[in-house]
């Protein structure tokens, strides 16, 4: 990285989610460059709705108080704020609990006494149906218009929080700060907006930092710094054999987003149609020309709520006729079951769901391809059944089992025998969740759906609760 300029503000990034981990040898490099910040993300929605139906995290606790501890203790060592967002996988208030938890037990291991701050950014169903009452929810595309009925159905609903709140518990002294639903820049853009630094860099170098070292050409080998000042940002890998190119850099832009130039963020709009970017040595890369748009200040709503139980059965098909037609035979299998569901168990399709997916069975197939192609080997076919209790999904499972093990393509051939992979071959995997809210809701102040607490550790007993 070039010399540091006067007015830089200096986020150091130690992963691109809590619980992955950052090399020590990389990360005590970064505290030798001198950040004013360390900052990571620690959520996400790959995963699909489970995590925030459900309110746990993704990762085991030990991978999280493994990171936590290392921030922690490179924290201290240089007595600057400690960041994390999205806290527990979703930024439920449960998160955020469990993190604050895991922090207070490394404090008193670590004989640390520090200032926390919690944001809590859950909401109330009946509090955000008063916003939709007065037409401050809007949907995304393609989401419908939203009613009571579906907040009502969540089990939990977070708002992806700006970099408002973190700035505000900094500023009330916080030395660390939990919070809930983040959007996953606004953890790294928050410590340079509230010194001041212009706002297309800011949040241009929280975007590509948002992943850690994704932006490197060594991606799983420890985060990155961040260097923005007036004219621009740097970026430079943490790990002295890692390295940042103008490509690996400009890529970001397009990560888990659907415009190159564009990003919207709480307030603003990110505009990197004239973004530069140029490599400052072997190892580094600048950007300059970010600029940015002011909008409406919205929080995008994510919502999950459950909708039944699933039931899993997985067979494999090698069968050389089966494989080559393979359509019909599913569609068999498909009607013979239904009957039978309803013959035997007296379910009618309505009241159930029977989902059978081919897995290997012309997987990259693109729409518009020919239809002709090569019969595939093997497929594995995986049985989903949606019911609403498990119990009753179970009992469809098993009722399908000797068929899923057994049917054959035409009614007079010898019945064949497939494989299941393990024994009992029902596999229960609980409720299942679906997201339900792609809206945004408008506010007139940055933390008006944000609830902040405080609490001071004294060799990891809380000292007092604000």
């Amino acid at each position: 990285m070039s010399p540091s300029r006067p007015d830089a503000c200096r986020v150091l990034v130690p992963s691109g989610v809590l619980g992955s981990g950052c090399p020590q040898a990389a990360f005590d490099r970064g505290l030798t460059l001198d950040p004013h910040v360390i900052a990571v993300d620690a959520g996400s929605t790959d995963s699909g709705p489970y995590y925030l139906g459900a309110g746990v995290s993704k990762m085991t606790r030990k991978a999280v108080k493994r990171d936590l501890r290392q921030l922690m203790v490179g924290r201290a060592k240089l007595g600057i704020p400690l960041l994390i967002g999205s806290c527990g996988t979703s930024g439920t208030d449960a998160g955020v609990d469990w993190m604050a938890e895991i922090c207070t037990e490394i404090a008193a291991e670590e004989s640390q006494s520090v200032k926390v701050a919690l944001l809590y950014s859950e909401q109330d169903p009946e509090r955000l149906a008063t916003y939709l009452a007065k037409g401050a929810i809007s949907p995304l595309a393609p989401a419908g218009p939203l009613t009571a009925e579906t907040l009502k159905a969540c089990d939990h609903i977070v708002g992806l929080m700006g970099f408002e709140p973190f700035a505000a518990a900094i500023e009330d002294g916080a030395d660390i700060v939990l919070a809930g639903r983040t959007t996953d820049t606004a953890v790294l853009a928050a410590v340079p907006l509230m010194r001041g630094l212009p706002v297309g860099p800011s949040w241009h170098a929280g975007k590509t930092a948002e992943c850690g070292g994704l932006c490197t050409t060594k991606s799983r080998n420890g985060g990155v710094m961040l260097s923005i000042d007036a004219g621009g940002f740097d970026v430079e890998p943490l790990a002295a054999d890692n390295s940042c190119t103008p490509r690996s850099v400009s890529a970001h832009m397009l990560y888990e987003n659907s415009d190159p130039y564009e990003l919207r963020e709480p307030g603003v709009m990110l505009n990197a149609r004239d973004a530069v970017y140029t490599a400052i040595d072997e190892r580094s890369v600048r950007v300059t020309g970010s600029s940015h748009v002011a909008m409406p200040y919205t929080l995008k709503l994510e919502g999950s709520g459950a909708v039944g139980y699933r039931t899993m059965v997985f067979s494999a098909i090698s069968d050389p006729k089966i494989m080559a037609e393979l359509d019909r035979f599913l569609g068999r299998l498909r009607d013979r079951l239904a009957a039978g569901i309803r013959s035997v168990l007296g379910y009618e399709p309505d009241e159930y769901d029977f989902d059978i997916r081919a897995y290997g069975a012309n997987a990259l197939g693109q729409p518009g391809e020919s239809t002709v192609r090569p019969a595939p080997l093997e497929v594995g076919l995986m049985a989903l059944v949606t019911a609403p209790t498990q119990d009753m999904a179970t009992e469809i499972a098993k009722f399908s089992n000797p068929m899923l093990l057994h049917f054959p393509l035409n009614p007079d051939d010898p019945m064949p025998s497939f494989a299941f992979p393990f024994s009992p071959a029902e596999v229960e995997l609980g409720r299942l969740y679906e997201f339900k809210l792609q809206h945004i809701v408008s506010i007139s102040d940055p933390l008006e759906l944000v609830r902040t607490s405080t609490f001071t550790t004294h060799q990891g007993e809380r000292l007092a609760v604000a």
